[in-house]
């Protein structure tokens, strides 16, 4: 799975994984996070994600970071947002009040891009990525963030074959693989519902801090 791969998905508007309501972990779990008032929060992966604007709505000024360039556009227009675009060797940033979007790999990002962050918000990353991306993922997050920072993770678990990823399958198991070495894994809770052709799916919350 190469850029090119999610490049095809959004202009194909193949986005199955967006989600066009607020995602109903993140409102009844984010405050378990304990943040103070105006915390930052990374939104790794981000796509056109609505979540964005409700954690700006709760006072957090919200950095993302998308591989799609056409992901952020339609985010603001679809939003009817006005923006401030910038660009470096890097990233095309998108800016306005209270959000920072940033079109570009996530691999690229470095700890002082993430200054003053202490909270990320990731529902559609790591489900995003196939098994040798995630444990590449997971490190890099490490290496960004600060001790003592959390996380708000959402997975999905379901039987192998019954659904064609992405979103991709990511055990417990694999979890405590992936983070255990950098994180303190708080699980939740589990929510179990009907995928696509009956599959049963699994979907977990986690929090997890940075040691």
């Amino acid at each position: 799975m190469d850029h090119e791969f999610w490049h095809k998905r959004w202009e194909e508007n193949q986005i199955g994984f967006h989600q066009q309501e607020i995602n109903q972990y993140l409102s009844s779990h984010w405050a378990e996070l304990g943040l103070p008032d105006g915390a930052p929060v990374f939104v790794p992966l981000c796509g056109k994600s609505l979540d964005m604007l409700w954690l700006r709505e709760q006072g957090h000024a919200v950095l993302g970071i998308e591989l799609s360039d056409k992901a952020l556009q339609d985010f603001f227009a679809e939003n009817q947002l006005a923006r401030d675009i910038s660009q470096d060797e890097r990233f095309t940033t998108y800016h306005t009040e209270g959000l920072r979007l940033l079109a570009g790999d996530f691999f690229a990002l470095t700890r002082a891009d993430l200054d003053g962050i202490v909270a990320v918000y990731d529902r559609a990353s790591l489900i995003a990525l196939p098994p040798q991306m995630r444990t590449r993922y997971a490190r890099h997050l490490a290496e960004l963030l600060p001790s003592g920072a959390h996380i708000l993770l959402i997975v999905m678990d379901y039987a192998p074959g019954t659904i064609e990823g992405p979103p991709f399958s990511v055990s417990a198991n694999e979890l405590q693989e992936l983070f255990h070495k950098d994180f303190v894994l708080d699980h939740k809770g589990d929510w179990v519902s009907q995928g696509p052709r009956g599959a049963t799916v699994t979907e977990s919350v986690y929090r997890l801090t940075r040691c």
